[in-house]
């Protein structure tokens, strides 16, 4: 049976659903949100900071240095996100990630996808990196949202994703209720790599969900290179501003 007929058949039985509102959409509609949901989306493009992505407010302002990155230099090339982490974005995202609606992800993933992330192309890319859960928050959770975001990522782009070279060693307590200081003493030493030889001399795609202070992707960004990796970027679904 051709793809597309099964396809017919799914959106039959399990029609799509706004990922934000869970209301039906229309087939004319081409998105993975309604268009009330939509317009709640604060999509991110220029301007920007060209390392870590921080939207600038002002479509009359060009892209420039923001001061974190002025005062202290990434470990990663660039960072970029698709859109504000509020509104509809971030009630998609709480569904996916605390509500187990793990099929969210993979509509998540297409918006990833289909994204036009401003000076970044999956092309020049070697490998894709999910950044890791613990064993212990694994089990609890019973699925890495950045790896379902990630394998998404892997097959529309062919490229090689490796599962197991980034690990988290330590548990940590979640970040969601510490300060910038205290996320980056939180998450500090807490990731090894496992199998150098794997990413040297790779250009890597880091993928998580949302990019806060950047702590997490950071110190992931710092072993990876530490390493052997030739550069790594971060893309994340939503970024905090």
């Amino acid at each position: 049976m051709p793809a597309s007929t099964l396809a017919g058949i799914a959106d039959v039985i399990f029609p799509p659903r706004c990922a934000s509102c869970g209301d039906l959409l229309r087939e004319s509609e081409g998105s993975h949100f309604c268009p009330i949901c939509t317009d709640r989306i604060g999509f991110i493009g220029r301007p920007l900071c060209p390392c870590c992505g921080i939207p600038f407010a002002g479509a009359d302002t060009d892209d420039h240095l923001c001061g974190d990155c002025l005062l202290s230099e990434p470990p990663f090339s660039l960072a970029r996100a698709v859109g504000r982490y509020d509104g509809a974005l971030l009630d998609a995202i709480h569904r996916f990630k605390y509500e187990e609606r793990v099929a969210l992800g993979e509509v998540l993933g297409r918006l990833m996808a289909d994204f036009p992330f401003p000076d970044f192309s999956f092309t020049e890319y070697s490998l894709l990196v999910a950044v890791p859960l613990h064993p212990k928050r694994l089990r609890q959770r019973m699925f890495n949202q950045s790896v379902v975001l990630a394998r998404v990522l892997a097959k529309r782009f062919s490229l090689p994703l490796d599962l197991m070279v980034l690990r988290r060693s330590l548990y940590t307590e979640p970040q969601v209720n510490l300060g910038r200081n205290e996320r980056l003493a939180n998450v500090a030493g807490s990731f090894t790599v496992s199998a150098a030889e794997r990413i040297r001399g790779k250009r890597i795609i880091l993928v998580d969900d949302v990019y806060t202070t950047g702590s997490t992707v950071k110190e992931c960004a710092k072993v990876l290179r530490k390493s052997g990796a030739e550069e790594v970027a971060v893309l994340t679904l939503a970024r905090a501003v």
